[in-house]
């Protein structure tokens, strides 16, 4: 078994339109990402050197333009290209996505509502 390191992103905040009522679709709600890259770290660390490694600041954006982004129903295809825009990141051997909707319409008290998956290149 291959055991890879990580490097975490927690409570990457966007706004988006996500979701199958039309409420959701028209005025939006905030959804927040976590995630963690699975990556060998070891050349970066040997070497001092930030493009050996994932870029945290890019993939923080970018995945914050993804939640910012074309509106879906669900928040499994919502982290289904999350997933997708990380593992473009070359280093990125691996990844874990949590995507929170904490305001989704549901009629009794919740503290959140939460999917997680995970994607590897193998």
């Amino acid at each position: 078994m291959i055991r890879v390191d990580r490097v975490a992103l927690r409570g990457l905040k966007g706004r988006g339109h996500h979701g199958v009522f039309p409420k959701e679709r028209e005025e939006g709600q905030t959804f927040i990402v976590d995630l963690v890259l699975g990556l060998d770290t070891r050349p970066a660390a040997e070497s001092d050197d930030l493009t050996r490694t994932v870029h945290y600041g890019i993939v923080a954006e970018e995945v914050v333009a993804v939640v910012e982004g074309e509106p879906v129903n669900l928040i499994e295809t919502l982290a289904e290209r999350i997933a997708r825009t990380c593992l473009k990141t070359d280093a990125v051997q691996e990844v874990e996505v949590t995507v929170h909707k904490p305001d989704a319409p549901i009629t009794v008290p919740f503290d959140d509502v939460t999917v997680t998956i995970t994607r590897s290149r193998v």
